[in-house]
């Protein structure tokens, strides 16, 4: 099986119009956010387009501003990490459309 690697590094400004409701004084970035960023990074490697997230785990939380890193691999299906450091923010797998 060959594996196709990519990785971005990207962070999530203070002002992003999600976090003012997640959480009003203490600001979290939520997790559909970093999703919105998987399936971008999908479209922008491969061309590929997300059908849905079967399995998504969210280890740790991630501030605003915090610098994280995406890596995607694609084989038959698509997994990803993003990580800050050593530490493990979020991992899952994504379906890729037909």
């Amino acid at each position: 099986m060959n594996t196709d690697t990519f990785c971005e590094h990207f962070h999530i400004a203070a002002s992003h119009p999600a976090l003012p409701g997640h959480f009003p004084g203490n600001p979290v970035v939520p997790g559909v956010v970093l999703l919105d960023r998987v399936v971008a990074a999908a479209e922008n490697a491969w061309g590929a387009r997300v059908a849905g997230f079967p399995q998504v785990k969210f280890l740790r939380p991630l501030l605003p501003e915090q610098d994280v890193q995406l890596v995607l691999e694609r084989a038959d299906n698509l997994r990803f990490r993003i990580l800050q450091g050593v530490d493990v923010i979020a991992t899952g797998s994504a379906e890729l459309a037909p």
